[in-house]
């Protein structure tokens, strides 16, 4: 079976040699190794031109929205900007196929806001992603916040996506880890980042890292006991939920956990994505095809997750052939 939609992948990773170099200038481990775990894909990682694009064409990805690989060091300013330029001067190759998310210094935040605004203004980012905590602080402290405020001034996304520092091992970052994300989504929200910046767009891979499933409750537990410790917010979790959040599939492609999400999300807040090459496009269109088979969800909904939502959150135009 054909499947008959476009599609515009969000969560796309890519991994540039001015990054290890950066590493080896400090004298730090290349957590892209090819002798360890993870190094197995660092080949497809480095890969932009033949094997990715290959693979898009035959797994009918239309768009590929490419970040760079997550990292175990906070970057520097100036190896920043040199993925991002990098990263911009590969998009132009294959105009109207491939985007950006920026790759920010989140341990200056100050420089990272800057740098957010170099990418959406001057190279056509539709966003940026970020690790999910920086050397292993966490974005509820307002000293990051400048980043986030630059965001909502702009109108583009933050994606927070799992960190490969040294304090989550593979299988907690790939795997059980996705609690710390759902944790760190839930400081942000106690913390009042989306009181202070309430146009504010947060993306979360994984069908939602755990959340759609705890939701419930902690929407319960949030608007009754929060404000006897003096934690008062001005929307309630759901409503934030409804209006701030994002989900993504990215390598998420069962059933299950995808009836949960199609329950607790708004339909028009669900994107499609694979997490590539961590997740592999041919699992992602299998995922598809067998929503539609199963008549999962409507067409006109498939339609949207595939490709319609991201291209109106992120103003990506697809051709449409």
């Amino acid at each position: 079976m054909a499947f008959p939609y476009p599609t515009i992948t969000v969560e796309e990773h890519w991994l540039s040699q001015s990054v290890r170099d950066f590493y080896a200038a400090k004298g730090a481990p290349d957590p892209y190794g090819e002798s360890g775990l993870i190094g197995k894909l660092t080949p497809s990682l480095m890969d932009f031109r033949e094997k990715r694009f290959q693979s898009m064409n035959e797994n009918g990805v239309t768009v590929q929205v490419v970040s760079h690989a997550p990292n175990t060091l906070a970057l520097d300013l100036a190896t920043c900007i040199k993925v991002n330029d990098e990263l911009y001067g590969l998009i132009r190759e294959k105009p109207g196929r491939f985007a950006g998310f920026a790759t920010l210094p989140m341990a200056d935040p100050e420089a990272a806001s800057s740098e957010l605004r170099r990418c959406v203004q001057d190279l056509g980012f539709v966003g940026t992603l970020i690790d999910s905590n920086c050397e292993g602080r966490f974005y509820d402290d307002s000293y990051y916040w400048p980043v986030f405020q630059a965001a909502e001034e702009l109108d583009v996304l933050v994606y927070l996506h799992p960190s490969a520092n040294e304090h989550t091992k593979p299988l907690l970052t790939s795997g059980a880890g996705t609690t710390r994300r759902a944790v760190h989504f839930l400081r942000l929200f106690a913390a009042g980042l989306f009181d202070r910046y309430p146009k504010l767009q947060l993306m979360l891979g994984h069908l939602g890292e755990m959340l759609p499933f705890m939701l419930d409750r902690v929407e319960s537990i949030s608007s009754r006991l929060w404000p006897q410790l003096g934690v008062k917010l001005e929307r309630h979790l759901r409503q934030l939920w409804d209006e701030n959040v994002w989900v993504t599939t990215s390598g998420m492609f069962y059933l299950a956990p995808m009836a949960m999400v199609l329950k607790q999300c708004k339909h028009d807040r669900i994107i499609y994505s694979v997490d590539y090459p961590f997740g592999s496009n041919e699992a992602g269109l299998a995922f598809l095809k067998e929503l539609k088979s199963q008549d999962i969800v409507a067409d006109d909904v498939l339609e949207s997750i595939a490709y319609k939502n991201a291209a109106d959150l992120l103003k990506i135009k697809v051709r449409l052939e």
